[in-house]
This record gives C-alpha cells, structure tokens and sequence, in this order.
C-alpha cells in the first residue's frame, strides 16, 4: 500500500493546537525560588519523584491515575490541557506513547510481507502527530523520550541514544532522546547487560529470559529517572543563576 494514501491524516502542527508564544529569559526574584517541571504521560511518577527530591516544583501528567503514591503531583487529563491553562514550566519531560510508533511491532503493522496495515498505519500517524505536538510545544527546555520506531513514520532525527546499562540497570531497550536546550545525559553507573528488555521478533514466546512484565515495559528505569532530574536539574539551576 502506497503510504501517500494517507497524507489527508497529516496536517500542519498549527491546526493541531493553539501555540502560545512562549516567554524564555532571565527570571523574576519571584520565580527563582522554584524551577516548575512537568512529565508528560507519566503516570509511574518516576521523573517527577526525582525532581521533587531536589526541590524542583515537579508534576507528572497522564490520564491514568499515578501509581506513585503522589496524587497532589498528578494531573489526571489530557496533556495539553494542563499546559495551556497552568502557568509557565520551566522544563517538560515527555514520555509519549510509542505502541503504534515502535519498530517492535514492526510486525503487527506489516502482517504480511510488504503490506502494510492501513489501521495500524494511521494510529501511527496519530501517535506521530501528538508526539511532535509535544516536541514542538513552546517551552525553553524539553526532552522527549521513545524507542526506536519504524522508518515508515519518518520520525526526526533524535539527539541522543541511550540504554539501560549505562544507568545501573543490566539490559538493553534502546531509547531515543530529542532535546531542546538540554545537555546529553552522560552515563552514571555502565553495567554489563544481561539481555533486552524486552521481548521482540520471534524470540516473544520464551519470555523467561526478559527483564519486565508487559505492563511494566513503559515505566522509566530508577537509574535514568535519577539522571535527568540530578543532571538536567543542576543544568536548569545553574542557567537561571547566571541570567538573574
């Protein structure tokens, strides 16, 4: 199937949401005395656990209830919601669905050789479209966070890759990073990998050898939680001193 059968799904970000101009430089005195985070689709409150235990005004943002013990940290509704109507964020972390981007399901949106699904093509597509929402959505610093998708959906150069090992947890599930304003997160504690993550292509009946339980595949790993909010923390700190 020709994928240009589906470009009436595509449309310009602009009528996707309404962009409001963002306001980047030097702080207030007032607003100096917090550095305001939020952690998009993240309901295992990982990243934002992290933030707020180095005294950063950190909130995670999901529409599934948080499983992290914090409900006064959550916002329970859609995304761009909570960004329109709460005052400016300093940093967004953005954690978003991957299902129908992921090349781990490569075979699920090629059933048969060369065939493409053209429903599982366009939630592709949407996944995508509410994806670069989030990557070009108007605040100074933002990360956004997936694994690596398949080319069909032509997703945009990321900026950095990073796995697990390299933070202390011993396997492998490669994640892309896009940041904007942002260092590269460097490695913290290189552990020798015992194997994927995850289970993929043909292997995904013996599952015994993998690290997670399917409803636990999209939780951010501890050691990763702690570098963005240790490293991209100190990063936000130190900036905002040398403006004011």
């Amino acid at each position: 199937m020709n994928t240009q059968d589906f470009k009436p799904f595509i449309k310009s970000w602009e009528e996707i949401y309404l962009r409001t101009p963002p306001r980047f430089g030097a702080k207030t005195e007032e607003e100096m005395k917090t550095i305001r985070v939020i952690v998009a689709c993240e309901e295992s409150q990982a990243v934002c656990k992290a933030f707020r235990d180095r005294g950063f005004e950190a909130f995670s943002c999901d529409i599934e209830p948080c499983s992290g013990g914090h409900p006064e940290w959550h916002f329970q509704e859609d995304i761009f919601t909570v960004l329109r109507r709460e005052p400016k964020f300093d940093l967004m972390i953005a954690h978003p669905p991957c299902t129908f981007l992921s090349n781990a399901g490569a075979c699920r949106l090629y059933p048969q050789a060369g065939k493409l699904d053209p429903v599982r093509y366009k939630k592709g597509l949407d996944a995508k479209r509410f994806f670069m929402q989030l990557l070009e959505w108007p605040i100074e610093h933002v990360a956004v966070e997936n694994p690596v998708s398949s080319k069909v959906f032509e997703m945009p150069e990321c900026d950095q890759e990073i796995q697990p090992y390299q933070f202390g947890h011993p396997y492998t599930k490669k994640t892309r990073l896009w940041l904007r304003n942002l260092p590269y997160l460097s490695p913290t504690n290189e552990v020798i990998p015992a194997g994927p993550y995850i289970a993929s292509g043909t292997s995904r009946k013996d599952r015994s050898k993998y690290g997670c339980a399917k409803q636990n595949r999209s939780k951010t790993f501890e050691g990763i939680a702690q570098a963005m909010a240790e490293q991209w923390g100190n990063f936000l700190k130190k900036e905002y001193e040398n403006r004011n």
